[in-house]
């Protein structure tokens, strides 16, 4: 079993910054993906960005440019470095880990207001 938990939300002015932080633990053996997702109320999740364990990284359009996703693989863990946030990026965010099935976090809440 893996766990995830998330870090780093909370209230930001638009144009600021915040950066996001997943820790993996449990059995995590051999090659595995990592990514985020976000949910905003009354939306569907929708994917924000992936990486893979060799590097190749995904966004989707419209955070391309401001957001950027990395890992540790030593320490098992992922980051979602935000910029240029905008109020339509308050969601809560999810941290996934993808190996032979998907594991999800809790989810941190980022709120990007005035």
């Amino acid at each position: 079993q893996v766990q995830l938990v998330e870090s780093g939300g909370g209230l930001v002015q638009p144009g600021g910054s915040l950066r996001l932080s997943c820790i993996a633990s449990g059995s995590i053996l051999g090659i595995y993906d990592m990514g985020w997702y976000r949910q905003a109320p009354g939306k569907q999740r929708e994917f924000v960005a992936h990486i893979t364990n060799s590097g190749i990284i995904t966004y989707v359009d419209s955070v391309k440019g401001r957001f950027t996703i990395s890992r540790d693989n030593a320490k098992n863990m992922g980051y979602l470095q935000m910029n240029s946030l905008k109020p339509e990026d308050t969601a809560v965010y999810y941290c996934t880990l993808v190996t032979n099935r998907q594991y999800w976090g809790q989810g941190t809440q980022v709120t990007v207001s005035k």
